[in-house]
């Protein structure tokens, strides 16, 4: 998308109300994968702090929500949405024994990049 300067960006990000961080490290870490990969980005913002050059992200707090993570362009063309669900908390627990595979006889930091083959 950074070819196509007339897009902006945002991120929403709904868990449950239990949820203490906010936004979540999934809307950070997209966040920042958009923002190493569009010059017109420098960072994040609040969505109701939003300022020039940054990734405005609306964390909201509902119910018993597993979690969902919204990325949207929009301009005044068209608006282009990527939508995340989960359904429940079995893939997350998927994620933690996949990771705990992984770092069986390694030592040192991991993120989920390394753990899933990104890097």
């Amino acid at each position: 998308m950074n070819r196509y300067r007339e897009y902006t960006v945002s991120i929403e990000e709904i868990h449950h109300t239990r949820k203490l961080d906010a936004p979540s490290g999934t809307a950070l870490s997209l966040a920042e994968g958009i923002k190493q990969q569009h010059s017109a980005y420098t960072g994040w913002c609040f969505d109701n702090e939003r300022s020039e050059n940054k990734i405005p992200i609306k964390p909201v707090r509902e119910g018993m929500v597993p979690g969902t993570h919204i990325v949207t362009w929009d301009s005044d063309i068209d608006t282009i949405t990527l939508r995340h669900e989960a359904k429940n908390r079995r893939g997350f627990a998927m994620g933690a024994v996949i990771a705990a595979e992984f770092i069986k006889g390694k030592t040192g930091v991991f993120t989920m990049k390394e753990v899933l083959g990104f890097t």
